[in-house]
This record gives structure tokens, C-alpha cells and sequence, in this order.
């Protein structure tokens, strides 16, 4: 990339202090910068930085002030926190979206129609009677199954699996290894002690500008769709079971599981390690926060979950508050017992000695 700070400043919105017409080729910590990099400094802990940078130019908040004189151009904008992660955005894309054509050796099978644009990385297989977007980037190695549905400007990268017939929307990422449309995990018992598998006829949906994570799984519905809404987010190393429905906006941390047939609402925070369990309702705005195990429908929304069995925030940490103290309750208990062992009795009230 390449870019004068005036061009960085418009597409940001900002204003520029300084030399407009320097040129910036790379982005950088405030602390690491050097000629021809941008920085930001949101947080006023770094503040020293600035002053000994050598950066081209640094975002900062429109209020701040400095103390001191330094070197780079500023670019004032309303959030620089923001504004570099706009900047991280619009770099991430221009990295993303630079391949195009087809790479050998690599397969595409039979009425499969492929938009503008599009990227095939070695050794990517792409199944029959699929529908490929514009700007869409195959990277090797990656697996895209019949009659799948890819939106525009989706990347689908090393590794990752779309079985049959899942749709993908616009916008959508899916990271190294993740795996869209496996089997769900439904088994019947056998008189006999076995299991038998349930065949798993449905499919995924996901909307668009939705994420999914490196070795995320997503299951396939048993019947109809298990479904992302759009803007979903999914760290790595979470399993999302078959038939389960996730709202718009909601972002789930790392390592979660959430069972099968269970609705999660709009604008959830799900944090790391979370269990959620099979067959229940999770109410729009609900926060959970780690280690969470979420075994009942959620039905007020705005929540904030914590413990195993999930309950209020707020209770849960009191409740914690008294188990760590449980060693000291219980000295004082027993303190308490040798105390009123050692208490004599009334006169009136001591047993007569049996004759």
C-alpha cells in the first residue's frame, strides 16, 4: 500500500496537522514507527511515544493536546481507536482481495457458474452446480462441496470445508480449517446397547458479514438450516451443533460449545469456554462471560451470566465472595462449638448423678 497521509485523512474523516503529502506505506505501533509508517494513539498511557516516534503520521482523538513537540503529521479524527481499526480494515482487504485467477492444479466441477473476479488457489476443489460471487478468493487447499452458494467478496481460506448445499452470504470470511455443513452429532440408542446414526439431511446458512473462525465447525441441520444471522462473529475452536439459530450481531469467544436445536438472540457477548446447552432460548443483548455453563432459557434480556450453572453476574460474584471464605467460616464454626462445650450449666440445670 501506499498512500499520502491527506488520502488516509479523507477516507477517515479526519484532519490533518502537518505535512499532508508525506507518503505512507505500512502500518505500526506507536512505539515501533518509523519513516513511511501510520500509527494511533487512543490511549494516553503511550502518550511518551509520540513525542520520540519516528512515524510519518499518528491518529489521535480530536481533543488531545500535546505537551511536548514532535515529528509526525496528525491525523484528529472523533474515536483514533476506531479509525485505525477502519484503517486495519481497508489494509486487510486491499491484502485479501489482491489475488485473482485460477491456479493449477485445481478442480471445478460441472454448472458451476463463478463471478468477476474470483481466486482459485492450487489444489482448491470446488464441487457441481455451485454459484460463485463476484470477488470471491479460493485460497489452495480449500473444499467447496455441490451445490453450494458462495455471496460477493467472500475469502475462504487454507483448509477450510463447505459441504453440500450450505449457503454462504456477501462478505463473509471463513478462517483456516473451519468447517461448514459436517454431520450433526445425533445418535439413536439401540435396545441392544448401540447407537444408530440419524442421517443429517439439512444444511448451513450463513448471512452475510459473517466470521468464522480457524477449526471452527459449524453442523449441519438433522432437517432444514442451522443458521448464522448476519454480522456474526466466531473465534477459533468453537462448535456450533446442528439445528442451532445464532442472531445478528452476537460474538462468541473461543472454545465454546453450544448444543444442538438451541436459539442464541441478537447482540450476544458469549465469552471463552462457554457450555450452552441443548434445546433452549437465549435472550437478544445477553453478556456470558467465561467458563459459563448455560443449562436454561434466558428469557430477560440484557443480561449478564456468570458461573456453572449460570446465574446473575452479580450473585454469582457474591456468592463466590462467601465461598472464599468458607475456610474461615468453618474454624469459626468449629471455635464455636469448643467454646460452648466448655460452658458450664446452671446449678438448676446440671443433671442429677445416676444412682
Amino acid at each position: 500500500m501506499e498512500f499520502t497521509i491527506a488520502q488516509i485523512a479523507q477516507l477517515l474523516g479526519g484532519i490533518v496537522e502537518g505535512e499532508v503529502s508525506r507518503k505512507v506505506t505500512r502500518l505500526a505501533k506507536i512505539e515501533e514507527g518509523t519513516e513511511g509508517s501510520i500509527s494511533f494513539l487512543s490511549n494516553l498511557k503511550y502518550e511518551q511515544f509520540l513525542y520520540t516516534t519516528s512515524a510519518s503520521a499518528v491518529i489521535v482523538n480530536q481533543s488531545f493536546e500535546a505537551r511536548k513537540s514532535f515529528t509526525p503529521s496528525l491525523i484528529r479524527v472523533e474515536n483514533a481507536y476506531t479509525a485505525f481499526a477502519q484503517l486495519l480494515e481497508e489494509y486487510h482487504k486491499l491484502l485479501s482481495f489482491s489475488r485473482m485467477g485460477v491456479e493449477k492444479p485445481s478442480y471445478i466441477g460441472d454448472n458451476t457458474k463463478t463471478g468477476e473476479g474470483i481466486y482459485r488457489g492450487a489444489f482448491s476443489y470446488i464441487g457441481r452446480n455451485c454459484t460463485i460471487g463476484k470477488n470471491v478468493k479460493i485460497y489452495p487447499q480449500a473444499y467447496i462441496g455441490d451445490n453450494v452458494r458462495l455471496g460477493d467478496n467472500t475469502v475462504i481460506h487454507s483448509g477450510a470445508k463447505v459441504y453440500d448445499n450450505c449457503v454462504i452470504g456477501s462478505h463473509c470470511t471463513l478462517y483456516a480449517n473451519a468447517v461448514i455443513g459436517a454431520d450433526g452429532f445425533g445418535f439413536a440408542p439401540q435396545p441392544d446397547g448401540t447407537y444408530r446414526a440419524i442421517p443429517q439431511l439439512g444444511n448451513v446458512v450463513l448471512e452475510d458479514d459473517v466470521s468464522v473462525g480457524a477449526n471452527t465447525t459449524i453442523d449441519c441441520a438433522t432437517m432444514g438450516s442451522t443458521i448464522l444471522r448476519q454480522g456474526v462473529k466466531l473465534d477459533n475452536l468453537i462448535q456450533i451443533a446442528h439445528n442451532v439459530e445464532i442472531g445478528k450481531n452476537t460474538v462468541i469467544a473461543a472454545q465454546t460449545g453450544i448444543s444442538g436445536s438451541t436459539k442464541i438472540g441478537e447482540n450476544c457477548v458469549i465469552g471463552g469456554q462457554v457450555g450452552i446447552a441443548g434445546h433452549i432460548t437465549v435472550a437478544n443483548r445477553t453478556i456470558v462471560t467465561a467458563k459459563c455453563g448455560v443449562s436454561k432459557t434466558i428469557r430477560k434480556e440484557g443480561l449478564t451470566l456468570g458461573g456453572n450453572p449460570a446465574t446473575e453476574n452479580g450473585d454469582y460474584l457474591k456468592s463466590q465472595a462467601v465461598y472464599r471464605r468458607l475456610p474461615q467460616v468453618e474454624k469459626r464454626l468449629q471455635d464455636l462449638e469448643k467454646a460452648v462445650k466448655v460452658i458450664p450449666l446452671p446449678a438448676d440445670e446440671q443433671a442429677e448423678p445416676i444412682r
